[in-house]
């Protein structure tokens, strides 16, 4: 399942980019539009600052901007960012790999197979960037 953080950044970034003439803008307007808890939305922005999606302008005109082109930001990797890994099982997951302790042979686990199949199917949906995602 998708987290709150996770499905806020998102929605975050959309918003950045669907308003890009009037940037940077506050995390209060940002918050007020998007109906994302001020709190909770000035961590998130912390850390996509921390991962330099965003950048910020102090000041009475400050707020955030990206700081990344559009095309280069896709969902998978906001998703990374805010939650971690995107595999539903540590076995398949290409840059969170950990072995199951359970298992004792991952070539013939079923479990793994089907956890990888959905992987795989579902990790060209969300490498859709914030311009394809705008789109939809």
């Amino acid at each position: 399942m998708l987290s709150k953080r996770a499905k806020y950044a998102i929605k975050t970034i959309l918003y950045l980019y669907e308003n890009k003439e009037q940037t940077p803008v506050s995390a209060k307007t940002i918050s007020e539009n998007e109906r994302i808890p001020y709190k909770f939305l000035e961590n998130i922005l912390r850390e996509l600052k921390t991962h330099q999606v965003v950048k910020s302008l102090r000041g009475a005109v400050g707020g955030y901007s990206l700081a990344k082109d559009p095309n280069e930001i896709t969902v998978s990797h906001l998703m990374r960012i805010i939650d971690g890994p995107i595999a539903l099982i540590p076995c398949v997951s290409e840059r969170f790999y950990e072995s199951c302790g359970e298992c004792t042979d991952e070539e013939t686990c079923r479990i793994r197979k089907l956890f990888g199949e959905l992987r795989t199917e579902m990790l060209p949906v969300l490498d859709k960037t914030i311009v394809e995602l705008a789109r939809l």
